[in-house]
């Protein structure tokens, strides 16, 4: 237990500190620096008839994009600023189920090379994170409260032009802030999949359900990639696909059948890492991951159907 305890510990501070932070301090700086010279207002506003349909606010639609193009972490920042401006828990609710729905693009672009469609694979996510958001809008987060909240005065500071250096400095000091947050679960996570492999249950768990599968039609190859992907995360699944196109029976077109199922946040690491934005977003978990389930549930189907 205790070597389980302390590979996880040096796994999870390399994921925080190697991967997680750089890219949690650039986009919270750019974040910081586009509020400041009210470049952010002006996309806010351009976006938001857009995503209003589907409960999603301005800011909440840039948060899928960034999830798609940039990776899983990039709607953090923007997530934590719109807690702090003050948008509704019923749209920081939305936001968190099409964030958690979507297709992220630091799964997405590394498995194009191993015959992944990249194109498709946007698309069906669009549309996963749309629904996924607009359910939680209207029906999984109805009794959320709908009512815009007062900013925080940390909020309210950053909306006045301060020095540049400062707002680097603001603003680097709080994405590290929020990686030290994340830590904690990050290595929860860790620790129960290390463990589980030590104790030689994925294995077991495989063995017990392929002949189970078989029968209802499910190749048992899904098997091993689901668990990974849900106990560790997308950067699993994609090191385990790695090793999986190695081998001679590797079928692009097959296996890539069920990424509709596989690729999003929706893991014990992206849930931990993603609800880490404030009180409030974590509030709206429940329905959020509802919505969630019902988006990536669509996914699927279109990439079984059309895939």
């Amino acid at each position: 237990m205790i070597d389980v305890i302390l590979c996880a510990g040096r796994s999870a501070l390399e994921v925080a500190l190697y991967t997680l932070l750089p890219i949690m301090v650039l986009l919270t700086i750019i974040m910081r620096l586009l509020e400041a010279y009210g470049v952010l207002d002006k996309l806010v506003q351009w976006l938001t008839p857009i995503a209003r349909p589907f409960g999603l606010p301005g800011l909440g639609a840039l948060a899928l994009l960034q999830g798609s193009l940039i990776s899983f972490i990039a709607p953090l920042p923007t997530m934590k600023a719109m807690e702090a401006r003050g948008v509704s828990t019923r749209g920081l609710g939305a936001t968190l189920a099409g964030v958690l729905a979507i297709a992220p693009a630091n799964a997405t672009f590394p498995l194009a090379s191993y015959g992944l469609h990249v194109g498709f694979t946007l698309l069906e996510s669009t549309i996963g994170g749309l629904t996924a958001a607009t359910v939680t809008y209207w029906f999984f987060g109805r009794r959320l409260s709908g009512l815009r909240e007062e900013p925080l005065a940390v909020e309210v500071r950053a909306s006045e032009r301060q020095p540049l250096l400062m707002i680097i400095n603001t603003a680097g000091a709080e994405a590290i802030q929020s990686i030290l947050g994340i830590i904690p679960m990050l290595l929860l996570s860790l620790v129960i999949v290390m463990g589980l492999q030590a104790a030689g249950a994925i294995g077991w768990l495989v063995t017990a359900m392929s002949p189970l599968l078989t029968v209802i039609g499910i190749d048992p190859v899904y098997i091993l990639p689901t668990i990974t992907k849900f106990l560790a995360g997308n950067t699993a699944f994609v090191g385990l696909t790695h090793e999986t196109a190695k081998q001679p029976g590797f079928v692009p077109e097959h296996f890539w059948k069920g990424a509709g199922f596989l690729l999003h946040p929706l893991d014990l690491t992206g849930v931990a890492i993603l609800t880490a934005g404030g009180p409030r977003i974590m509030s709206t978990i429940a329905p959020a991951l509802a919505g969630a389930v019902v988006g990536i549930a669509v996914r699927g189907m279109i990439t079984v159907l059309c895939g």
